[in-house]
């Protein structure tokens, strides 16, 4: 016969199952061995019971986890207690859910995986703890009340039981509400709770502790993600915050707090700065800061004259500040350095002219000798900083006229201090500017150079050895006129010996170059005159006038103002000058009668026969006019003429290649050629000018269009 199961089979295997399944409900023993019970599956799965089993199982653990739940309605009103509650029932479900899946394997591994739309043990048991948690609103309410609690008691410096908070998000995680039930309502607390905070630190504190502070909040809120919350809460979370603290703060900040980052060099305080506003895309609010603070800044050096002198020193010195704040605290980014440049390049135009003009001063000071204590790397270091401030002048030819006009002092007198250094502050010159604008100052280089040649052969030469006065030297820099600057003529009456010494000189210059004309520029000698004092015999270091003035006196004991200028023939004013250094100076080799500070016309000169100094060598300096005013407005004129020059050139360039042109497309074809900064009305009455002169022509029909006469 063919066997056959007991008539009883699937209640009685029922039976010790559901035993053994409300044992573990109830944490008590069972007196089954694990063994039998997962034989008895593995039977009724066998004979195809496995259906019935599932749904059995299922009913029994609603039925258990219901209770769970509900025994928790109304417990403590105290949330941490609790919470601790609902973690201990989540836990115990857990354990119990894996210790009926064990028993139960073979019907997760047989039956639930041939049928369809049919959970697995475990993931029915976590549905079912779901279902029920939402039939008892009470209690999912509450844990997230307690969550929420827990967290800001956290973020007020209260210490909270983290494990605790772990497992619970876990929980929500697991059964899938977490987004839904906890996230949606923390990021909202989140959002208060920074907003009011952030209100209140604005207030209180000062910009550097905000900030310290905003960073602190945003790494504790970090390591919350790490430590219990679920990763992705980490992007909304930390943008809540950003939001709250950052975002809405950015004007205030910038307010209250930049400019006193900036002035104080707080570097670690701005990178701080920098790297928050990065967060949140609000550098271009801090780029606009810094532009405006530059320019705010550069205003009061550039525009204040009576501290022009420190004018350069005080650029230099800001913008090696910004250097260092755009290295170290803004990460060179590139955006930033742009701003700087532009920002740099407005305020030292702001005053037209000057600042080109205290440049190239600055540099002649640096380039001069009497720099003790500097070393070539310093020198080197210092040409290459004010290169800088050279790049932003719009009127570089302002620059290189006064620039060329104390470089020809520097050589002429012999007061470079290095021609080394002189020679790579050119080629920096010209690697920024082209040869064009270095190539009279590379000629005035090469005259002091053949001058010295010229000197050599002049020496050997058979005029030298056969006609030259005794006991006078003489050396002649030979100029030529287009590469130095221009000197006004000056008449004196030399001494016979010069005069004899200059015409041997050209004799023997124009027999070499013949086709060349000599000029001597008086206003530029200096001698070096012997002179025998009562008191002892000294050498005198003194120009060409002082020259001709004391050997007046080689054959007179005193002379009047008047005599003295009958006999040199000097100009009014340079001859009061000349006294005024000779006789009312630090080093007085003659003595004005009456005393006083000032040559008058009835003034008496005599030689000082008590003359003493503890040097031999003295060098009677010249009265400076203040780097005389004509002077600098002489060289103004002088580059206001060659720009005249350059915007008539410029003109006819253009129209000679367009013939007919509108006046406002020649106006903005100009300002793209020329490299100086120029008034509309002034291309205007230059163009007047070439209309009168029949370079250009209006067109009859219409005015505005200048049309080219070849």
């Amino acid at each position: 016969a063919k066997p056959t199961l007991p008539t009883n089979f699937e209640e009685e295997t029922w039976a010790t199952l559901k035993s053994a399944i409300t044992a573990i409900f109830l944490k008590r023993p069972d007196s089954c061995d694990l063994e039998k019970l997962y034989q008895a599956v593995n039977d009724l799965c066998l004979h195809k019971m496995g259906g019935s089993l599932y749904q059995r199982i299922e009913k029994e653990c609603e039925e258990h986890i219901s209770t769970a739940l509900r025994s928790l309605v109304g417990q403590s009103p105290d949330l941490v207690v609790f919470l601790s509650l609902v973690e201990k029932c989540w836990q115990d479900l857990c354990d119990q859910m894996l210790m009926i899946r064990s028993i139960a394997l073979y019907l997760d591994r047989t039956y639930v995986k041939q049928t369809p739309n049919v959970r697995s043990l475990w993931d029915m048991g976590l549905q079912l703890f779901r279902k029920h948690l939402s039939m008892a609103p009470e209690v999912e309410h509450k844990t997230v009340t307690g969550l929420l609690r827990m967290i800001e008691g956290e973020r007020l410096g209260e210490a909270v039981d983290r494990t605790l908070l772990n497992h619970l998000l876990k929980m929500f995680t697991a059964l899938g509400i977490y987004s839904e039930s906890f996230e949606k309502p923390f990021l909202e607390c989140t959002s208060e709770f920074y907003a009011a905070e952030g209100m209140k630190y604005m207030q209180q504190s000062d910009v550097p502790d905000y900030l310290k502070h905003v960073e602190m909040r945003l790494h504790e809120e970090h390591e919350r993600c790490v430590l219990y919350l679920d990763a992705l809460t980490r992007k909304p979370l930390i943008a809540t915050a950003e939001k709250q603290l950052l975002e809405r703060h950015i004007p205030a900040i910038l307010d209250k707090g930049f400019v006193m980052l900036m002035d104080g060099r707080r570097l670690e305080d701005l990178q701080r700065m920098y790297s928050l506003f990065s967060r949140v895309n609000a550098l271009e609010s801090l780029r606009q800061a810094i532009s405006s603070y530059i320019r705010r800044t550069g205003q009061v050096i550039v525009m204040d004259e009576e501290k022009d002198k420190d004018m350069v020193p005080s650029l230099l010195e800001f913008k090696a500040s910004l250097d260092s704040i755009w290295e170290e605290s803004f990460s060179k980014n590139e955006a930033f350095g742009n701003t700087i440049k532009d920002s740099f390049e407005h305020l030292i135009n702001l005053r037209q002219n000057r600042p080109a003009e205290l440049i190239a001063k600055f540099l002649d000071e640096k380039l001069r000798a009497g720099n003790k204590g500097t070393s070539e790397e310093e020198l080197e270091g210092t040409l290459d900083k004010a290169l800088v401030l050279f790049r932003f002048i719009q009127g570089k030819d302002v620059f290189e006229a006064f620039y060329k006009k104390d470089l020809a002092k520097r050589l002429l007198l012999g007061k470079s201090a290095s021609i080394d250094a002189e020679k790579s502050m050119i080629t920096k010159l010209k690697t920024e500017c082209g040869s064009q604008f270095t190539n009279k100052l590379e000629g005035m280089f090469k005259d002091i150079e053949l001058s010295k040649e010229i000197n050599e052969s002049f020496k050997q030469s058979s005029q030298a050895r056969t006609k030259l006065p005794s006991g006078i030297e003489m050396s002649v820099h030979v100029l030529t006129t287009g590469y130095w600057p221009t000197y006004p003529p000056m008449g004196v009456r030399l001494p016979h010996e010069l005069n004899v010494y200059q015409d041997i000189f050209k004799e023997f210059y124009l027999s070499k170059y013949s086709g060349r004309r000599l000029m001597w520029q008086n206003s530029l000698g200096h001698c070096v005159l012997k002179a025998d004092f009562p008191k002892g015999k000294k050498e005198l270091a003194v120009s060409l006038f002082q020259t001709v003035v004391l050997m007046l006196f080689n054959d007179a004991q005193k002379l009047s103002f008047q005599d003295i200028k009958d006999s040199t023939g000097i100009e009014d004013k340079e001859l009061r000058r000349t006294l005024q250094s000779l006789a009312c100076g630090k080093v007085r080799v003659l003595q004005k009668l009456p005393k006083g500070r000032d040559v008058e016309d009835n003034d008496s000169f005599i030689f000082n026969d008590g003359f003493t100094a503890p040097l031999y060598r003295i060098k009677v300096n010249a009265i400076q006019m203040k780097e005389t005013v004509e002077e600098n407005t002489t060289t103004t004129e002088r580059v206001f003429q060659d720009r005249q020059y350059q915007v008539d050139a410029a003109i006819v360039r253009i129209m000679k290649t367009r013939k007919v042109l509108s006046h406002t497309l020649l106006i903005t074809e100009l300002f793209q050629q020329l490299k100086f900064p120029i008034k509309p009305a002034d291309l205007k009455k230059r163009i007047e000018s070439l209309i009168d002169r029949e370079y250009l022509e209006r067109d009859k029909n219409n005015p505005q269009i200048y049309n080219y006469l070849a």
